[in-house]
């Protein structure tokens, strides 16, 4: 496990056990993520395809009070995952971090409330399966401009990224009122 932002973010190895057949990994036991100081409830997990490699999806996130933190691995193709600390007096507000995730590495990024999330896809047929820690409330969601050079996230892009509509005119930090306030929800 190696911890980031702040040791907010935890970028979290599961052990595996294989031979020629494959291998077998636990992806999330309670007991073992408490000792990892993750102390959720995980109420809803999600799966999501994204067919074109360079398929970008967020800066998203849920307001309170319906924040969801969450648990992000891949299981197919491969992403770039990022995180964007939009907690108000952070001392890493506006602050981000990316990592590969695929299959082969089998790594996981728990995402706490309080951080924006988003990936864009580095393989085609690309799945991400994530846990959250609350149910999805359409009139809680929001985003931030994936492309804020105010955050500058260094994107592993080739092309221009495929983006939904509302993700490409999501607002920028500097015009983003957040919700969450370092310490007290997150």
């Amino acid at each position: 496990m190696e911890k980031t932002i702040g040791t907010s973010l935890l970028l979290i190895t599961p052990v595996r056990r294989g031979d020629h057949r494959g291998f077998f990994a636990e992806t999330y036991n309670r007991m073992q993520y408490l000792d990892y100081g993750i102390d959720v409830e995980f109420v809803q997990d999600n799966h999501s395809v994204s067919i074109g490699t360079g398929t970008l999806r967020g800066l998203h996130f849920q307001s309170i009070p319906n924040a969801q933190a969450k648990l992000v691995r891949c299981g197919r193709g491969a992403i770039f995952d990022v995180a964007v600390d939009i907690r108000r007096g952070s001392p890493t507000y506006g602050s981000w971090e990316g990592y590969e995730l695929s299959p082969e590495n089998g790594l996981q990024l728990y995402i706490p409330v309080g951080f924006a999330h988003g990936f864009v896809t580095l393989q085609p047929n690309s799945e991400i399966v994530y846990k959250c820690s609350d149910y999805y409330v359409p009139e809680t969601e929001g985003s931030i401009f994936w492309d804020d050079a105010d955050i500058g996230i260094d994107w592993p892009l080739v092309d221009d990224p495929i983006l939904s509509s509302k993700d490409a005119v999501s607002p920028m930090l500097k015009d983003f009122d957040s919700p969450f306030i370092y310490g007290e929800n997150s």
